[in-house]
C-alpha cells in the first residue's frame, strides 16, 4: 500500500470472469481489421479447398497405376466385358466385380503419361494452397500484432486515467505482470491458436464434404468418433480452465513478492531476514508449479484422447473400404483417398484439441487484462472547464471532508486559508491526514464534501492538468528516472534552456555535489538513485520542482532524507524561492519550519491550532507537545496533559 493510502485496503482485480464473454469481447477487438480478415478467411478457405481437393486427384493417379497393372494381366484383343465374363466362369466373381468397376483396356500396362499429368495437377493444388497460406499468414500476423499494440496502448491508456486509490489498492507487481507477461502471452496465444482453429474449422468441413461425395458409409464411421472427442475436449477443458486462470493470478502474485524483495534488498539483508523470504518465494513459486503442472497436464490430455479415437476409426475405415473395393463398390483409390482424408480429419480435431490449452491461457490473461480496463476511472475533467483569472496562488479549503473507506472518516469539516506567498507548515502526529491534505490540493482523490478553491475557482471545475501546472511536487520518498542527473532536473521543465536547469541546481545545492562528480551533469543513474546518495537524490528531486517554477509548492517530508547541514542549506533555499508562492510543508523536523507564515497542527483530520511557531509555543498546546517531544521530551509522554 502506498503511503497515505487507505488502511486496509484489499488487492484488487482478483475476480475473473466466464470464459465466453471474455473471448467474444477478445474477437470484438479483432473488429478493426474487417477487411483484412475477410481477405484472411477466403485465403484460409482457399488454401484448404485446394489441399482437401489434392487426395482426391492423387486417388484418381492410384486408380490409373492400379487399372494399368491390372489391364496387363488380362488378355489383350478382348473387351472389358468380355474379360469379366471369362473371370466369372473361372469362378473368381469377386475379381470379376472389380474389374467391371475399372476404367482399364484388357492387355494395355501402366498409362504414365496420365499419372505424370495427375501428379502435375496436385503438385499445381498444393503450390496453389501455400500461397494462399502464407498470404493468409502474413496478414494475419499483421493483425494480431496491431490488436495487441492497440491493447497495450489501451491499457497503457487507462492506467494514467485511474484513480490514486486503484494504486493504493493494488499490488504493483501484480499490475505490471498484466501489463507485460499477460499482454506477451495473449499475443503468443492469438498468433498460434487463430490460424490453426481457423484452418482445422475449415479443413474438417472441406474433407467431410470430400468424404461424402466418395461413400456416405465411410462418412458415417468416420463421424461416429466426433462426438465422443467433443465430449472429451469439453469435460477437460471444463476442469483445465480454473488451473490457468490460477496459474497466471499466481503468476501476478509471485511477480509482486520479487518486486517487492528486489525492492527492498537492502531492508531484506540488514534485519536477517532473507531466509524468511526466501520461504515465501518457495511458497509462491511452489503454488506457481501446481497450478501451471495441473493446468498443462489436465489440458495436455486432449491431443492423445483425441488421437487414440483417430485411431480407432482409421482401423474401422479400412477394413470397410476394403471390403468395398473387393466387392467393386468402390475404386482402390477411392478408398485410398478416403483413408488419407480419415487422417487428415482426425488431424485438425487434433490441433483443436491441442490449441484448447493455449486458447484457455490467452482468454485467462485476456481477463485480467480487461479487468483492469474496466476498473472505475478518476472522474472525467468538467466538459466546460474553468480557469482562475489570476495566478497567485491563493488555497481556501471550505468544510472539506474526505475518508478512504466509507465506515472511517479521515478529515472532517476542514476550514483552510492560505493566502499568496504564504508558507504553510502541517504537522501533525503519523495518520493525521497531513499527506492526504496536500494530496487533495492536487485532486489526487476527489472530496466527499465541501470544495478546495484556487484563485477563487473550485478545483473540481478546473481541469486536473491546469491545477497541477500550477503545482510543484516534491515527496518524502525521492523518484528519478534512469538517466542522466541534467535530464531528471530538466524533467521539471522540458522548455528550460541549460542556464536555468543549472540555475535550478545551484539554488538547491545539487551543483556542488554534481561537479565533484567525474561526468558532472552527464552522470547516470537508474531509477533507483544509484551513484548518489539518498539525501543527494532528494536534492536532485527538489531541484526538478524549483525548474518547474510552480505557483503552488507542496514539500512532503522533503528534508527527511538529508543530514543537518544539507536541511539548513535547503531551508534558505525555500524561503528565497517561496517568495510569491505559496508553499506547503509536511514535516516532522519541526526546527525546519519555524519561519513558516502559518502552522496548522492536525490530529485525527481536524485542526486543532494553527498560528505562527512562536504564538503556539506560547499556548502550551499539541504543537508545545510535539516540539518539545523532539528535543526533551520521552515520545510515551508526547500526549501527557500539560
Amino acid at each position: 500500500m502506498t503511503r497515505g493510502g487507505p488502511p486496509g485496503a484489499t488487492p484488487a482485480l482478483e475476480k475473473a470472469k466466464s470464459f465466453k464473454p471474455s473471448l467474444k469481447r477478445l474477437v470484438a477487438q479483432l473488429g478493426d481489421h474487417r477487411g483484412k480478415m475477410i481477405v484472411i478467411l477466403g485465403s484460409m478457405i482457399g488454401s484448404v479447398a485446394l489441399t482437401a481437393y489434392a487426395p482426391r486427384v492423387l486417388g484418381d493417379a492410384t486408380d490409373e497405376l492400379f487399372s494399368g497393372v491390372i489391364g496387363s494381366r488380362l488378355p489383350a484383343g478382348i473387351s472389358k466385358e468380355q474379360a469379366v465374363d471369362a473371370l466369372r466362369a473361372k469362378g473368381q466373381g469377386t475379381f470379376a466385380d472389380m474389374v467391371s468397376s475399372m476404367d482399364l483396356v484388357p492387355g494395355q500396362g501402366v498409362d504414365f503419361g496420365a499419372i505424370s499429368r495427375i501428379l502435375l495437377t496436385v503438385l499445381a493444388l498444393y503450390i496453389g494452397s501455400a500461397i494462399l497460406g502464407w498470404l493468409g499468414a502474413y496478414l494475419l500476423n499483421i493483425v494480431v500484432v496491431s490488436t495487441v499494440t492497440k491493447l497495450r496502448s489501451q491499457v497503457e491508456a487507462k492506467i494514467h486515467r485511474l484513480p490514486l486509490s486503484f494504486y493504493d489498492a493494488s499490488a504493483r507487481g501484480d499490475l505490471l505482470s498484466r501489463v507485460t507477461n499477460d499482454l506477451d502471452n495473449l499475443s503468443q496465444s492469438l498468433q498460434q491458436t487463430i490460424s490453426q482453429l481457423v484452418n482445422s474449422l475449415i479443413m474438417v468441413i472441406a474433407i467431410l464434404a470430400m468424404m461424402l461425395t466418395i461413400s456416405p458409409l465411410l462418412s458415417l464411421i468416420a463421424l461416429a468418433t466426433i462426438p465422443l472427442a467433443g465430449v472429451a475436449t469439453a469435460l477437460i477443458a471444463k476442469r483445465s480452465k480454473p488451473h490457468f486462470i490460477n496459474q497466471w493470478k499466481t503468476t501476478g502474485t509471485l511477480n509482486a513478492q520479487i518486486e517487492e524483495a528486489f525492492t527492498g534488498h537492502e531492508l531484506v539483508t540488514a534485519f536477517g531476514r532473507r531466509s524468511e523470504v526466501e520461504g515465501v518465494f518457495d511458497e509462491q513459486n511452489e503454488k506457481l508449479y501446481t497450478s501451471s503442472w495441473r493446468a498443462q497436464f489436465i489440458s495436455g490430455i486432449v491431443m492423445p484422447t483425441i488421437m487414440f479415437l483417430g485411431n480407432l476409426n482409421y482401423v474401422a475405415v479400412a477394413v470397410v473400404g476394403g471390403l468395398r473395393v473387393a466387392s467393386g463398390q468402390l475404386s482402390l483409390g477411392e478408398v485410398q483417398a478416403f483413408i488419407q482424408y480419415s487422417r487428415q480429419f482426425t488431424q485438425p480435431l487434433t490441433q483443436i484439441g491441442s490449441m484448447f490449452n493455449l486458447m484457455q491461457s490467452g482468454v485467462a490473461s485476456a481477463e485480467r487484462i480487461f479487468d483492469v480496463l474496466d476498473e472505475d476511472e478518476e472522474r472525467p475533467d468538467p466538459d466546460h472547464p474553468m480557469t482562475p483569472a489570476a495566478d497567485t496562488g491563493h488555497i481556501r479549503f471550505d468544510d472539506v471532508s474526505f475518508r478512504y473507506v466509507d465506515d472511517r472518516p479521515l478529515i472532517e469539516h476542514l476550514s483552510l486559508e492560505a493566502n499568496p506567498g504564504d508558507m504553510i507548515a502541517i504537522v501533525g502526529p503519523t495518520g493525521a491526514g497531513k499527506t492526504t491534505l496536500v494530496n487533495l490540493i492536487m485532486r489526487f482523490y476527489e472530496l466527499d464534501s465541501g470544495a478546495i478553491f484556487v484563485d477563487g475557482v473550485d478545483a473540481a471545475e478546473m481541469t486536473r492538468d491546469d491545477l497541477r501546472e500550477r503545482t510543484g511536487m516534491v515527496l518524502q520518498d525521492s523518484w528519478l528516472f534512469g538517466g542522466t542527473i541534467y535530464e531528471n532536473i530538466a524533467y521539471g521543465d522540458p522548455t528550460a534552456s541549460r542556464e536555468d536547469v543549472l540555475a535550478a541546481a545551484r539554488i538547491s545545492h545539487v551543483d556542488h555535489f554534481v561537479r565533484t562528480l567525474p561526468d558532472g551533469y552527464d552522470t547516470i543513474i537508474d531509477d533507483e538513485g544509484g551513484g548518489v546518495s539518498a539525501g543527494e537524490r532528494q536534492l536532485i528531486t527538489i531541484a526538478r520542482a524549483f525548474l518547474a517554477k510552480p505557483t503552488i509548492l507542496i514539500l512532503d517530508e522533503a528534508t527527511s532524507s538529508v543530514d543537518t547541514r544539507t536541511e539548513l542549506l535547503i531551508s534558505k533555499a525555500m524561503a528565497n524561492l517561496s517568495a510569491g508562492r505559496t508553499s506547503f510543508v509536511i514535516a516532522h523536523r519541526l526546527s525546519t519550519i519555524r519561519n513558516a507564515d502559518l502552522i496548522v497542527v492536525m490530529e485525527d483530520g481536524h485542526i486543532v491550532e494553527q498560528g505562527t511557531h512562536d504564538s503556539l509555543l506560547m499556548e502550551k498546546g499539541a504543537y508545545f507537545r510535539l516540539y518539545n517531544a523532539q528535543f526533551t521530551a520521552p515520545a510515551e509522554d508526547i500526549d501527557a496533559p500539560v
